[in-house]
């Protein structure tokens, strides 16, 4: 997922700061690269401050995967492309609005949990299965959409689940070429491709032969 969003509990104290900060930073530098110093000083907090909340770094990075899991689930709830009365045109509408919300700033449209996943993945298994939680738990609130897709348009060889996950594979993929060019639009490209993708798959398919 991408886009940090406003619906931010408790704003203002110190552990939300530093959370708000993890977010920012840690998408331009990297986990490994983010100090608990940089931290506190993006949150203006003080390190008493930061260990009061959180044990070690480690402990924060976990914390930060549910803030952004968390916070991003209430952006994606509020989107308006879960109008559509047709499931297809809400995939459709979902496409267009992450592509919507790409803006001229990596830091501000890539992701959080899959900046981070892909540096721990080995060494912090507690980070890494935040990570997942949010990235799935995003991908799993496409499935019924895909569902009703799927057997309205009589599709087969896929399910609901593989696809809701291969448009995370897209954008997670389209984010890491956006940083490797340092160019916002691949990540555009991207997703203009996955649409291809999905009307291809949902087009009328011919009857076969009697």
């Amino acid at each position: 997922m991408s886009r940090p969003t406003k619906h931010q509990p408790e704003r203002g104290t110190a552990r939300v700061r530093l959370l708000e900060a993890a977010r920012d930073v840690i998408r331009e530098k990297g986990f490994a690269a983010t100090s608990v110093d940089d931290l506190c000083a993006a949150a203006a907090v003080t390190k008493g401050a930061f260990f009061h909340h959180f044990e070690s770094k480690q402990a924060l990075g976990v914390a930060a995967a549910a803030f952004w899991q968390e916070t991003t689930s209430a952006f994606f709830a509020a989107a308006p492309y879960h109008a559509p009365a047709d499931p297809l045109e809400r995939v459709f509408a979902y496409i267009a609005f992450r592509k919507a919300i790409i803006s001229d700033s990596l830091r501000e449209f890539t992701c959080l949990v899959g900046t981070m996943v892909q540096e721990v993945y080995a060494t912090a298994p507690a980070i890494r299965d935040a990570c997942a939680a949010s990235i799935f738990g995003h991908a799993a609130t496409l499935e019924a959409d895909f569902d009703a897709a799927i057997r309205q348009h009589r599709v087969r060889g896929v399910t609901a689940q593989s696809l809701a996950r291969h448009t995370q594979t897209v954008l997670q993929g389209a984010f890491v070429l956006a940083k490797a060019a340092n160019n916002p639009e691949l990540a555009r490209e991207g997703l203009d491709h996955l649409e291809c993708y999905v009307r291809l798959l949902f087009a009328p398919q011919p009857e076969p032969n009697a």
